[in-house]
């Protein structure tokens, strides 16, 4: 069986950051990589399931709200794929830390945390979602300088 490009990327090598996994004709995939790979300090589904409610739901709202195909977790919890597309990398950098800033100062209920709206609604907590946040929104700033795209 043919191996899936993202299995021949050594984890081993990643940090926490922001790298472009694969460009598909216009389609780019972000890694939004919030922790090392296999050093034991996984997200847990609350912060994980979280997270992926409140950036998904103001990167809908940013101003690539028409280019995002998907956002989600990582299988392994040690972050998530955004999915965009016919924007730039820089374009797509700057959203991501307007939306990290954003949850960061948010202050209200976790969007979609209904019994209707999620089939795991009870499994939401902002600060952890906030937190996790903000860990990974001061890497993304100690970095940005020298920001490298991994493709």
């Amino acid at each position: 069986m043919e191996k899936i490009a993202s299995f021949t990327v050594d984890h081993r090598l990643l940090d926490p950051g922001i790298y472009v996994s694969r460009r598909d004709g216009d389609i780019t995939t972000y890694d939004l990589r919030t922790r090392k790979p296999n050093a034991g300090f996984y997200m847990d589904n609350v912060t994980m399931h979280t997270v992926e409610h409140l950036f998904a739901t103001f990167v809908r709202n940013s101003s690539i709200k028409d280019s995002v195909i998907y956002f989600g977790p990582m299988g392994c919890r040690t972050g998530f794929y955004l999915l965009v597309r016919g924007e730039s990398d820089e374009t797509v950098l700057s959203v991501v830390l307007d939306v990290l800033e954003k949850i960061c100062a948010y202050d209200g209920p976790v969007f979609g945390a209904s019994e209707i709206e999620c089939g795991n609604y009870r499994e939401l907590e902002l600060s952890r979602g906030k937190e996790e946040c903000a860990k990974y929104l001061e890497v993304l700033k100690s970095k940005v300088n020298d920001f490298k795209y991994r493709t």
